[in-house]
């Protein structure tokens, strides 16, 4: 999966809710709507390439664009970023994910259940130790979070109709990300 789907937030949620019985529609929804921010990412690099920049080479260099690599990238002092740097970049994330996973595999061969159990409270951590830093810098953040956290609660817990937790979480992240639009439209650009 490491080699076909280079987005590990993607992978952890698309592996759990596979594993919870959710169908495939909804974990495509759902990762689309969880990687929906790359969207953004490589719209801010592209207007960093070089004017004579084509449109193949933009999308070579957007293919890779992941949480890290962007951060990398936004952080280099270089006007212009050159499509060739920025495949280097991914190129280095992606080898170092694919050989992370074969080292994860090798490891998780070794360990004993009770410590591969617990090591699953690391994607709420990624997940905490992402949103937490956004949340003290940005109040649109926190909106975004809290109202997605009330939709959820109200989707659980109204009685009317159930859906597949899936379709929930697609739910609460559209809602609360769009609530946060409208309410902090103006503060951001």
């Amino acid at each position: 999966m490491s080699l076909i789907v280079f987005a590990g937030a993607a992978q952890f949620v698309g592996a759990g809710m596979f594993g919870m019985g959710v169908g495939g529609w909804e974990i495509v929804l759902t990762t689309f709507v969880l990687n929906f921010r790359h969207f953004l990412m490589t719209s801010s690099l592209s207007r960093r390439l070089p004017d004579n920049t084509t449109k193949s080479q933009s999308a070579l260099a957007a293919f890779g664009v992941t949480d890290e690599t962007f951060a990398v990238a936004s952080m280099s002092r270089d006007e212009k970023l050159a499509p060739s740097y920025l495949y280097g970049l991914n190129f280095t994330a992606y080898t170092a994910w694919a050989a992370g996973t074969v080292a994860g595999v090798m490891a998780g061969s070794i360990l004993g259940d009770t410590l591969k159990q617990s090591l699953t409270f690391g994607l709420y951590a990624l997940f905490i130790g992402l949103l937490v830093p956004e949340m003290k810098r940005a109040k649109p953040a926190v909106t975004a979070a809290l109202c997605s956290m009330a939709v959820s609660g109200a989707l659980y817990f109204q009685p009317f109709f159930k859906m597949g937790s899936g379709w929930m979480i697609v739910s609460a992240t559209v809602v609360g990300s769009f609530i946060a639009a409208v309410l902090h439209g103006d503060e951001n650009e």
